[in-house]
């Protein structure tokens, strides 16, 4: 890693360059991507530079009715896509069979035009959908929408729009199945990324195999607090869209999906701030949902608990790999940290006390300086107000490297280690490595993790220059 030192009054600057997460991203085969599903990534001229991807298409061809579920942003100021997508969701009673996106403007903040442009890309999304036994009889429309980029500014519409009926051209239409298609939808969701967040697995359910795949971007603006539509009041953006060939009913697919972001997308930070698009889409469309020739019925967590169960561990799983790349990724990021706070009363203590130290800014730009200032992280503990009183005497704090080497206690039961700096420079130095806080609550007590990364100058020079 390069550095560049810059003297400043009577203190020196290290600026550290960020390392490439080009390896993030390597070639999946086609025969591990869901059946039942088409998609691509198209140049509609929403970014300013010639040629890149910023409008993805995903659609559902599987005769059998497609199931969707989401996570929204509880931000007050939800974009139009949010707002269109819960009312689709709420009209179809759960049932989707596409998905839309575009990076490059966040159709945010917009008003009125703003919710006339994504009912516009949601409609010419669905001309592209085949008809077939699956087709819902729908007086709404069957796309979701997502939306990515700059917040106050309208889409350039009619350029959308142009982009998304070129496929109903066979001569210009790129939609597919393979590596190549999933990765330019994959594309088309970035923005500050430096690559696309793609991922796929397989899985088995009563002796059925099953796959599914997913893609994610974010880069900045990164910390999620999503929830089911229609939940209440409702916190550069994350968006992500999972796919699966599994039939699984829409109120389950919803539980499923609740509950894995709660543990996933819920539990990353880049810098504090929510979005006003967050959303995780997921769609079932059953493709693959046949044993001996006998079409199976959708798995339901009130019909066969069993088999939703290991469903919704698979998308939990699922989740939390997508969502570690969105933190890989971060802004200027130089270090990818886990944090884990256990022995607290109940699941929601031990998650705010992680959130609040992975969005702490002072623990954050100790973290860039490789710093092991632990004040600091037992600061941010002790200022979360827990369902039970915390007893200091109880905590205790420790930094555990990920190359397997020997963990280092800097607090233990309230009182300090003597610390061995030079083995805390050690630790501090790994690209990854994870803060582990003990709240003193013993067996039984809960646990709850948080994926996060350091403050860097780059950061800052990323942030100052956005619009431009």
């Amino acid at each position: 890693m390069s550095r560049l030192v810059f003297k400043r009054f009577s203190s020196t600057i290290t600026i550290k360059s960020t390392p490439s997460k080009a390896h993030h991203h390597q070639p999946i085969p086609s025969s591990s991507f869901p059946s039942g599903f088409i998609l691509t990534g198209l140049h509609a001229g929403v970014k300013k530079k010639a040629g890149v991807l910023d409008v993805g298409v995903i659609l559902s061809t599987s005769e059998r009715p497609t199931s969707a579920a989401a996570c929204f942003t509880r931000n007050a100021f939800k974009a139009a896509p949010v707002i269109i997508s819960e009312q689709i969701l709420g009209e179809n009673a759960g049932r989707a069979r596409a998905v839309v996106v575009n990076s490059g403007c966040a159709n945010a903040v917009t008003g009125a035009q703003g919710i006339e442009d994504a009912w516009a890309m949601a409609k010419e999304t669905d001309a592209l959908l085949p008809q077939n036994s699956s087709s819902q009889h729908s007086t709404t429309s069957q796309t979701l929408v997502l939306s990515t980029g700059v917040i106050g500014q309208n889409l350039p519409i009619s350029k959308i729009l142009s982009a998304i009926r070129s496929q109903r051209d066979e001569k210009q239409q790129t939609l597919g199945n393979d590596f190549g298609s999933w990765e330019r939808a994959a594309k088309a969701f970035m923005t500050t990324d430096t690559f696309p967040k793609l991922r796929a697995r397989r899985f088995s359910i009563n002796g059925v195999e099953y796959r599914m795949a997913g893609m994610d971007k974010g880069a900045g603006m990164i910390h999620p607090d999503m929830g089911p539509p229609a939940l209440g009041p409702l916190h550069a953006t994350l968006l992500g869209c999972i796919m699966t060939d599994a039939a699984i009913s829409p109120r389950s697919l919803q539980r499923a999906l609740t509950y894995a972001v709660e543990r996933s997308f819920n539990s990353i930070s880049v810098d504090g701030d929510m979005s006003t698009n967050d959303t995780i889409l997921l769609l079932a469309n059953g493709a693959a949902a046949e044993k001996n020739g006998v079409r199976l019925e959708e798995i339901d967590e009130e019909t066969d608990k069993e088999a939703f169960e290991v469903f919704k561990k698979e998308l939990t799983d699922f989740t939390v790999d997508l969502a570690k790349l969105v933190v890989r990724d971060g802004e200027g990021a130089t270090k990818f940290v886990t944090v884990t706070v256990k022995g607290a009363p109940t699941y929601e203590d031990a998650h705010r006390v992680a959130s609040r130290i992975s969005t702490s800014a002072l623990v954050k730009t100790a973290l860039y300086g490789e710093d092991a200032n632990w004040g600091r992280v037992l600061a941010a503990t002790g200022s979360v107000p827990l369902s039970s009183p915390l007893h200091p005497n109880k905590v205790s704090v420790t930094f555990v490297p990920s190359d397997g080497t020997t963990p280092l206690p800097v607090l233990v039961n309230g009182e300090p280690e003597k610390v061995d700096e030079k083995r805390a420079s050690e630790i501090l130095s790994l690209e990854d490595f994870e803060i582990l806080v003990d709240l003193g609550g013993g067996e039984g007590a809960e646990v709850a993790q948080y994926w996060t990364c350091d403050f860097s100058y780059e950061y800052v020079r990323i942030n100052g220059d956005y619009r431009s």
